[in-house]
């Protein structure tokens, strides 16, 4: 290795900076790609990932629709729903997160990577990026099973591309809150119920399903300011109520930068420390 950081040598291999960013991106790629193949490839994944928010959809608007829908002060309750359940599809999805890194962790799969000459970075952002593709995927199909259920989207085409961006930029910051979490369970089953238990009280105790108004008063005021409730009504102003305003979309934005800030850091430790 030379001073001043002019290049790196790794396994006889001499990288100049631009070469190590050219290095991170290739090894990101391959590791996006057998991560969105192995789901691809497993049933029960497919299941989890894509099909199980479709089920929700009809579920709740058929079932719980007509009695949910007169909270919400209209009969178009799949309206009011679908954009709320774009956040909760990127929530759930983080989890396959959490349970990916720790069954590579177990199978020794991560050992094999460490073995090899590639970027450490392409891991966890491998992991994590591979967390949006699916995300599109089943946005799209979550918003084309919606429409033939009589959802419609209200706003300007604008408006609804970027709260699908949102909701995406939701999902990929709460990925690195499943990787740390991830890796720092012991299993797969410990993995999965550590990221399940804590969504579901914030779930269910946000703008998701209900307005926060017809709440009790004392849980208000958690319910309308956490992060679900914030992205679930800036989501659905710009699809739908109109009811929304920069500040929404600021602060929206402002808890998917601080909760990267916060557990991207963390999770390079920790796996840092896990691989080392």
């Amino acid at each position: 290795m030379k001073t001043m950081g002019a290049t790196v040598s790794t396994r006889n291999q001499v990288f100049t900076p631009p070469g190590r960013i050219r290095r991170g991106v290739i090894h990101t790629a391959v590791i996006t790609r057998r991560n969105l193949l192995r789901i691809a490839r497993l049933p029960q994944l497919l299941v989890m990932n894509i099909f199980q928010p479709l089920m929700f959809i009809i579920v709740f608007n058929y079932v719980f629709g007509g009695a949910i829908g007169q909270a919400t002060g209209g009969d178009n309750y799949i309206n009011w729903f679908l954009p709320g359940i774009l956040v909760q599809t990127a929530l759930f999805g983080a989890t396959a997160t959490s349970v990916g890194i720790t069954e590579d962790l177990t199978a020794g799969v991560i050992d094999r990577f460490r073995s090899l000459p590639m970027a450490r970075s392409a891991v966890l952002m491998g992991r994590t990026i591979s967390d949006i593709f699916r995300n599109v995927v089943v946005n799209l199909l979550m918003i084309g099973l919606g429409t033939l259920m009589g959802f419609r989207i209200e706003q300007s085409w604008g408006e609804a591309v970027l709260a699908i961006a949102l909701a995406l930029g939701f999902g990929y910051s709460f990925s690195w809150v499943m990787a740390w979490v991830g890796l720092i369970a012991k299993t797969p089953e410990t993995a999965m119920t550590a990221g399940f238990l804590p969504l579901f009280p914030l779930m269910f105790v946000s703008s998701i399903f209900v307005p926060t108004a017809s709440m009790p008063d004392w849980l208000q005021g958690f319910a309308e300011n956490q992060p679900l409730s914030v992205l679930a009504d800036t989501i659905r102003g710009l699809m739908t109520t109109g009811q929304y305003d920069s500040g929404d979309i600021l602060l929206s934005l402002a808890w998917i930068a601080g909760i990267l800030a916060v557990f991207v850091p963390m999770a390079v430790r920790t796996y840092r420390r896990t691989v080392a």
